[in-house]
């Protein structure tokens, strides 16, 4: 891993080859997301990750937020690079949106959405888009509420989200470990609370801005779900029914479930993340 930085956002660089794949990361992740898939690629590959606005070592830059923003410091990234018509972009939750938007913007190679880029249902009622994040997110927001005593309560903490419940490996941990900040006895996430409350509030209000992207990308679309959720519970984040319009309304649109992976165990577990470089990979 080869760390650089642009306009105070670190970037990541895995692998040596020319051809690149530009990886954006979720709303309360980082780049060590991707390091699994870093370390996975073929010959001939690169893969540069950031860490987002608000998120990692990229934390102290300001405001405002909001998913355009990302666009832009994402393109600016792939300017940096010199990836250019032949990268293909990728993004994992709330990266996928946030690549849908870029992709929107300039031409790709191919764009891949790892379990995230499909518009979110409407918020029922007069539902307020705070309350909606808190009940998606769960334990991912309640981490950023909290100071823990030392690093090895902090990754307690992530080995107890159900997402990890006998799928934790090294991967996972250097995740946890790189999101740690502050004096010991009083460690918290790297990651922003305002940041990640304002990038929910805009998935949640502009959902037509997401749609309008996804129908304005001219590259092979491929969307990877995982079957099963945040909490690893048995519904995904983005079930069959929330889907099947959008298959229907995209035909370029490829739409794969990976099996026996949650939303995070995607980007994590061997077998399933295997199957994400793959598809990052493939002969176009």
């Amino acid at each position: 891993m080869r760390i650089d930085e642009v306009d105070g956002l670190r970037i990541a660089t895995f692998g040596t080859g020319p051809r690149t794949i530009i990886a954006v990361h979720g709303i309360t992740a980082s780049l060590m997301a991707w390091a699994a898939a870093g370390r996975r690629l073929p010959d001939g590959w690169s893969l540069v990750a950031m860490d987002l606005r608000g998120r990692g070592h990229s934390a102290s830059l300001p405001g405002p937020y909001g998913l355009p923003r990302h666009v832009e410091d994402v393109l600016r990234v792939a300017d940096h690079v010199g990836a250019g018509q032949e990268a293909v972009l990728t993004g994992h939750s709330m990266g996928a949106y946030v690549a849908a938007l870029a992709a929107a913007r300039r031409p790709f190679a191919r764009v891949v959405l790892v379990d995230g880029g499909i518009p979110l249902p409407p918020l029922p009622g007069d539902t307020d888009p705070d309350t909606a994040l808190e009940a998606l997110l769960g334990p991912a927001l309640a981490r950023l509420r909290q100071t823990f005593p030392s690093a090895e309560a902090y990754v307690d903490f992530f080995r107890a989200h159900p997402a990890f419940a006998g799928r934790w490996n090294d991967d996972v941990e250097a995740y946890a470990r790189y999101d740690l900040t502050g004096p010991e006895g009083a460690l918290r996430s790297r990651a922003v609370a305002e940041a990640v409350a304002q990038d929910g509030r805009w998935l949640h209000v502009e959902r037509e801005a997401v749609g309008a992207a996804l129908e304005a990308i001219k590259a092979p679309l491929h969307l990877l779900r995982a079957p099963r959720g945040l909490l690893d519970q048995p519904v995904g984040m983005l079930p069959d029914d929330l889907v099947r319009p959008w298959a229907e309304r995209l035909p370029g649109l490829r739409d794969e479930v990976v099996p026996d992976c949650n939303h995070y165990t995607i980007l994590f577990d061997e077998r399933c993340v295997t199957t994400v470089v793959d598809r990052l990979t493939a002969p176009a």
